[in-house]
């Protein structure tokens, strides 16, 4: 394949590392995928996150024409899609997450219009839409949820939610112990016509996110028709919000704590124990993304896709929603969650890359989004530390320097592997987390809910910097910003590091350039072996493709390449042609 012309370094030193020390493993842990493989088996897509990625009329709050103003961004970045989270009308109790129309855009973001037009320039530019769909729950102000309240107990209106009696003497007690995830219990006591104290509602969220019955006919015709709404409008495919958690066990059990495994209806409640949850990964779920598929796949050619946003244990499970006539992709999360080390990284790239295989799908990987701490933040701690869910100014603080340089490494590292890759959006700036936010401007639900015990996601979701001495750093005519900006996003702005060679930008660019140019998301991989357990070196190739060499090191000291590769990027400066510690290169290796 050529190559478009680049800065390469030839390591060809005589007392380099033995050729013979380094080679592939004999079996390759995943075979090429065909060079013409449908797109979204090795797309690159572009999370954006509508509130704070452009705002178009200065009220502080992103949208759709300031979207669209920006979508060359992507163009010149070299992604092949994007993905918006919800612009649909909302109350914005969970920042759209609360839908009260599936099929208008909320006043904030703009119209019907600015969404057709948005879809139009950025199928001109060459860049895929798709967009969030939320079917787990809805607005309480959804018409639906109105109706439910007006209708009373035992109505046809109640029986599209998830509406049950209470327990104790006066029903006065939730119908079971299920928690929300925002904290506290899953269940609102709503008061009836009468003014006394009725039924209660799950809500696996919010309050305000009451949960739909999805073993209704008339909730699965209805996202069946709002699916048809948006594919006619152009867009290329859904992510699917919280997939894994329509169905609910018959009969709403209690979750329990319990020292075996139940697999696909567990989560993690510490190192001994597992907690079985009536609410996660049942298996009628399945039934509702094959008739989902079907109904995308009568649209014929470009593929339209669904991406499945399941946070499902054991890998063997989650690959589940990606068999063929199910899902085209689903996030990996065990990979966004892995320590930065090597032993870690690898037994999970394996193990994503078999488990997929298995049923004939890509992997899809993810470093970031907007319900995580970015990681560049995230890997500014020492390895081991435990995962947080929002950092404020009274918690430890990252190191930026460090965490930026294993960031830069950790994606260059992401983007090598065969398959699809998901960026959210500021990354490619090297974007940390907003650690220093004041209380009173925080908006997540799990701050309120929780009473400050979690930090909350807002950190994740500060509009990103575009211009560092414009009002709002860029993001929109006025300094309004409606979560406030950290003084150093300044130093992170587009117009920064557009064209600073050894910019974090342009390291994206560089990266997302030679993924297309080497066709590593169709690849094949093998890891590599003769270097010590602290380095994590892969190859990838394919039948009339160059082979790259990927070695990221995570030891102290800096490691050799083979004689004769050619490096093609690499995410910081090479030491004396040496990879250092906290870095990923690309060589080609012949």
């Amino acid at each position: 394949m050529t190559r478009a012309a680049t800065s390469t370094l030839t390591h060809d030193r005589p007392d380099d590392v033995n050729a013979d020390a380094i080679r592939e493993a004999t079996t390759p842990v995943h075979h090429a995928d065909r060079p013409d493989a449908a797109w979204w088996r090795h797309a690159v897509i572009y999370q954006i996150y509508p509130r704070s990625w452009a705002d178009s009329n200065g009220d502080g709050v992103g949208d759709l024409p300031g979207i669209t103003s920006r979508l060359h961004h992507l163009r010149d970045l070299g992604v092949d899609a994007l993905w918006l989270s919800p612009f649909y009308t909302s109350p914005q109790a969970d920042a759209g997450y609360d839908v009260a129309d599936y099929r208008t855009v909320d006043p904030i973001f703009g119209t019907l219009a600015d969404a057709d037009a948005m879809i139009e320039r950025a199928h001109e530019l060459g860049l895929k839409v798709i967009v969030d769909m939320v079917p787990n729950h809805s607005s309480d102000e959804h018409v639906w949820f109105q109706a439910a309240l007006a209708a009373g107990p035992r109505s046809a209106e109640r029986e599209r939610y998830m509406f049950r009696e209470g327990r104790g003497e006066r029903g006065e007690l939730p119908p079971n112990n299920w928690e929300s995830v925002f904290g506290g219990a899953a269940w609102t006591r709503v008061t009836e016509a009468d003014g006394e104290p009725g039924q209660w509602y799950l809500h696996l969220f919010d309050p305000k996110q009451p949960d739909f019955n999805w073993e209704h006919p008339e909730v699965r015709a209805e996202f069946e028709s709002i699916l048809r709404f948006w594919l006619d409008r152009g867009v290329d495919g859904f992510r699917v919000d919280v997939a894994h958690g329509l169905i609910k066990e018959q009969g709403l059990p209690d979750t329990r704590e319990e020292r075996t495994v139940m697999l696909g209806n567990t989560d993690f409640a510490d190192d001994h124990h597992r907690v079985h949850t009536p609410y996660w990964d049942q298996d009628g779920v399945h039934e509702i993304y094959r008739s989902w598929r079907a109904i995308l796949d009568s649209y014929g050619a470009p593929d339209r896709i669904l991406c499945a946003e399941a946070w499902v244990e054991p890998q063997e499970r989650a690959v589940r929603y990606v068999r063929s006539d199910e899902m085209h992709q689903a996030f990996n999360f065990d990979f966004l969650g892995a320590p930065w080390e090597s032993e870690a990284l690898h037994s999970i790239i394996r193990s994503s890359l078999e488990a997929a295989d298995s049923v004939g799908a890509p992997s899809t990987w993810v470093l970031s989004n907007h319900d995580v701490v970015r990681h560049a933040s995230r890997l500014g701690f020492p390895v081991g530390t435990h995962r947080m869910n929002g950092i404020s100014a009274t918690d430890p603080q990252p190191d930026r320097a460090l965490g930026l340089q294993r960031a830069r490494a950790a994606t260059a590292l992401m983007l090598s592997l065969p398959g699809g890759a998901y960026i959210y959006q500021g990354e490619e700036l090297g974007l940390p987390d907003s650690t220093d936010m004041p209380a009173e401007f925080r908006q997540d639900p799990t701050f309120a809910r929780t009473e400050g015990k979690e930090t909350g996601r807002d950190g994740c979701r500060v509009p990103i910097p575009w211009v560092g001495d414009a009002p709002s750093l860029g993001f929109g005519p006025s300094d309004a910003s409606w979560l406030p900006q950290p003084a150093v996003y300044a130093d992170y702005a587009v117009d920064r590091q557009q064209g600073v060679a050894g910019s974090t930008l342009e390291l994206y660019r560089s990266l997302l350039h030679q993924r297309r140019m080497l066709g590593l998301g169709t690849g094949s991989l093998t890891f590599v072996e003769g270097y010590a357990a602290d380095v994590l070196a892969l190859a990838n190739g394919g039948d009339g493709r160059d082979r790259v060499l990927v070695v990221t090191n995570f030891g102290d000291s800096p490691v050799e390449l083979p004689v004769g590769a050619e490096v093609v990027v690499a995410s910081g400066a090479l030491d004396d042609g040496r990879v250092p510690c906290d870095t990923t290169v690309w060589a080609i290796w012949h």
